[in-house]
């Protein structure tokens, strides 16, 4: 896969103009700067809270951790990624689903590896002449002793503004 700069690309864009369609199919490959993300126990404790549940015993991790930990983990952010895809606000991407996939439970005070990046991205152009961009991105977690521990795969749709031309 492309390894690309998040500083050179995508290029900047105005409000008004679409990005094209080749840059959208160039984002396959894209590669996150990857990096660690160690989940304390205090973390773990607030993210359990928050779904209502009992902590986790055993120094087990709440399933919801994967809602950032992965992001974070691999380098990047949630406006990084925006700004990747060229979305154009918030308001204009929407969550398409999300998967989860599990091969050793996730604990506390690890520090886990996390690699991803851009795995599809697809441009579509309804009935009304309506863009929108389908962008997935995956994200491996590896332990201490690299084996993986989970995957997450994350699809997103950009409704962009602009008609095709």
């Amino acid at each position: 896969m492309a390894t690309t700069s998040p500083a050179t690309f995508p290029r900047p864009h105005s409000g008004d103009e679409l990005v094209d369609a080749v840059e959208v199919a160039d984002l396959v490959g894209h590669r996150f700067p990857g990096g660690t993300y160690r989940i304390e126990h205090w973390e773990n404790w607030l993210l359990t809270d928050c779904t209502g549940a009992e902590p986790p015993t055993d120094g087990l991790v709440h399933p919801i951790a994967l809602f950032h930990v992965p992001i974070l983990g691999s380098g990047t952010s949630i406006a990084e990624l925006f700004a990747l895809l060229g979305a154009e606000g918030a308001g204009r991407v929407k969550l398409l689903g999300y998967d989860w996939e599990y091969f050793r439970p996730l604990q506390e005070d690890v520090s886990y590896r996390c690699e991803g990046g851009i795995v599809a991205a697809d441009r579509a152009t309804d009935s009304q002449g309506r863009v929108n961009d389908i962008v997935a991105f995956s994200i491996e977690l590896f332990d201490e002793t690299n084996q993986q521990v989970a995957r997450i795969t994350n699809r997103w749709q950009l409704l962009r503004r602009s008609v095709a031309a």
